[in-house]
């Protein structure tokens, strides 16, 4: 192994953190370079750490890494952005923690994913100058998806292969996308998908960014597709997600709060 690979000087975002030892802690990070990987910053916990305080969650960092016997080590830390909007609203803040939680569930470790990494960097723009995520949060997810390999058909039957015709369909997260009527009956754990959320979820599928603020889904249909995306997701990664959940929560505080008002 040459300098090069023992050595990594790029720009990263902290996704977790965990206590190791007496005064350390062990950063899982996605860098621009290499990707998802671990990485240990010694006496991070003291109060007097230099490091601490830039490796914090939904913060661009620019990280020197040097290779050691079991996890990378951090050894140098500066901030690039701290993204102060976006931790100093809770909604946003929200939407950037499962951008991140989904990274850390579909980036494999140690293989670089470069457009992955400008995709949180654009989401997380967004996020911090725009006031609805819906349609950037869904952006995310399919580019996401197309990145890691599981992007869902949602053109043919992937049962029958025949065409998918302009009326209800099912879903099914098990068989990676689209049922005819005919198939959908037939088990496949599918979920009914209504016309408007399919043409949705297609127009957000094959379309630039800038073409969504076009056409903008009803809620009942942000709902459908939300739950829809949500069934596929947890599906592909045998685990439930926490942040959807948050999310939620506090989106019902802020439509209390604009009812009281």
């Amino acid at each position: 192994m040459d300098d090069s690979d023992r050595l990594i000087n790029s720009e990263a975002y902290v996704i977790t953190q965990t206590d190791y030892g007496e005064a350390d802690r062990i950063y899982t990070i996605f860098s621009r370079r290499n990707g998802k990987i671990k990485a240990l910053a010694h006496g991070a916990r003291k109060s007097k750490s230099r490091k601490a305080g830039h490796l914090q969650p939904l913060t661009l960092n620019h990280l020197m890494l040097a290779k050691g016997k079991t996890f990378w080590v951090i050894t140098q830390a500066d901030t690039l952005n701290p993204y102060t909007l976006i931790k100093n609203d809770l909604k946003k803040t929200a939407s950037a923690l499962y951008v991140f939680e989904l990274v850390n569930r579909f980036a494999p470790e140690n293989e670089p994913v470069i457009p992955l990494f400008q995709l949180i960097k654009e989401s997380l723009d967004r996020i911090e100058k725009e006031d609805d995520h819906f349609l950037n949060i869904k952006y995310f997810e399919f580019r996401l998806l197309k990145s890691t390999g599981f992007m869902p058909n949602l053109v043919d039957c992937v049962q029958c292969g025949e065409p998918i015709q302009p009326q209800d369909q099912y879903f099914s997260a098990e068989q990676g996308g689209v049922l005819c009527p005919h198939c959908g009956i037939k088990g496949f754990n599918a979920r009914k998908i209504s016309l408007p959320a399919l043409r949705y979820f297609r127009f957000i599928q094959r379309s630039p960014y800038n073409e969504l603020q076009k056409a903008r889904p009803t809620p009942e249909i942000q709902q459908e597709m939300e739950s829809l995306m949500l069934y596929y997701l947890t599906y592909i990664t045998e685990k439930g997600f926490n942040t959807p959940v948050f999310l939620h929560q506090v989106e019902k505080i802020f439509k209390k709060k604009d009812s009281n008002e």
